[in-house]
């Protein structure tokens, strides 16, 4: 059965809690907190963030973070060393059992967008990203980078960490490109298409190099998403989830609830259980509703808790009434 996840800081908030009681059962986690001398790829705080969630009730599943990655994109000196602290990270997760990273190959932007509070339903407010705002032709300081070094790039890097990946028992899951559209100020973007997922998983034929199916990207891929979550859940390449959807077309798009994007959510749901993924997914981008802060959009604790409903409520209707992985203990009470 797919399990829910969310994305966790690495030190508790009342969050932690928040998810366990909504029924979450597993953690997506960031870079742990260091002590003097370690770093944190290092297997000592990995395992010490692991043992804090489990503490909480929360199987850590995911790092969805990475050492830092912008030589290794770029192919500019330097690029090696950080490829080495990559594959550190990669054996300690391996040394205390996390088995999935995600990670993305968006080279000097990372996840875009232009507006963060654009109106929504009963006054919530949401992101949305306008090409026209943020592409006006500027060039940055690394000039053109055109797309053919990127995929140079990107195999250079898969070539030297898929074998390390495979002999630490963890996947590699590669998020599609937020928006999917290529150049941005002269900067190449190659996570964009379908068919540019299909490269990438020829590039190394591995089941360690894989995808994180953020449906908000695909679904700007593709007027029907769920034959592409079959097309690459059938080869097993599919190793982590993004539960979110949009309105509008990869140039000029707006996030939603979950339940008013332009995708069959409960379709893909289906899917999920048809090519029997068992790992885990996660609500990633909510609405910020009232009463709660738009200081770090997408991430409101309110839009949260409900799209973990609305995610168990259709799991539910999948898969029928689950089990939960963790022990209730209401029953202890003298009734």
């Amino acid at each position: 059965m797919i399990k829910i996840a969310e994305y966790f800081t690495a030190t508790p908030t009342p969050l932690w809690k928040l998810a366990a009681q909504a029924g979450v059962t597993h953690a997506v986690g960031t870079l742990p907190a260091v002590e003097p001398g370690e770093a944190p790829w290092d297997a000592a705080p990995m395992g010490r963030m692991k043992d804090s969630f489990e503490k909480a009730g929360l199987e850590l599943a995911v790092i969805e973070a990475t050492p830092p990655m912008q030589m290794i994109r770029l192919g500019l000196p330097g690029r090696d060393e950080e490829i080495e602290q990559f594959c550190t990270m990669i054996r300690s997760m391996g040394a205390v059992g996390v088995p999935v990273i995600c990670y993305n190959f968006m080279a000097i932007f990372g996840w875009l967008r232009t507006h963060v509070n654009i109106p929504a339903r009963g006054g919530a407010m949401v992101t949305g990203y306008r090409d026209s705002t943020f592409n006006d032709g500027t060039i940055t300081e690394y000039g053109i980078v055109p797309e053919e070094r990127l995929w140079d790039n990107l195999e250079y890097f898969l070539h030297r960490v898929i074998p390390v990946a495979e002999k630490a028992g963890v996947k590699l899951a590669i998020h599609p490109d937020d928006p999917p559209l290529s150049p941005l100020r002269g900067i190449g973007r190659i996570m964009r298409t379908i068919e540019n997922f299909e490269r990438l998983l020829e590039l190394v034929p591995s089941e360690a190099n894989g995808i994180t199916m953020c449906q908000g990207n695909f679904t700007l891929m593709t007027d029907d998403l769920p034959p592409v979550i079959r097309r690459f859940g059938k080869q097993g390449r599919i190793h982590f989830v993004h539960f979110r959807d949009v309105q509008g077309t990869p140039d000029n798009f707006v996030e939603t609830f979950h339940e008013i994007g332009k995708t069959d959510m409960l379709a893909c749901m289906k899917v999920y259980q048809e090519i029997g993924f068992e790992g885990v997914l996660r609500p990633d981008h909510v609405p910020t509703m009232e009463g709660d802060s738009n200081d770090n959009p997408c991430y409101s604790t309110i839009g949260r808790l409900l799209a973990i409903g609305y995610i168990t409520g259709l799991r539910e209707a999948v898969y029928g009434k689950s089990v939960q992985e963790m022990p209730d203990r209401s029953g202890d009470m003298v009734r």
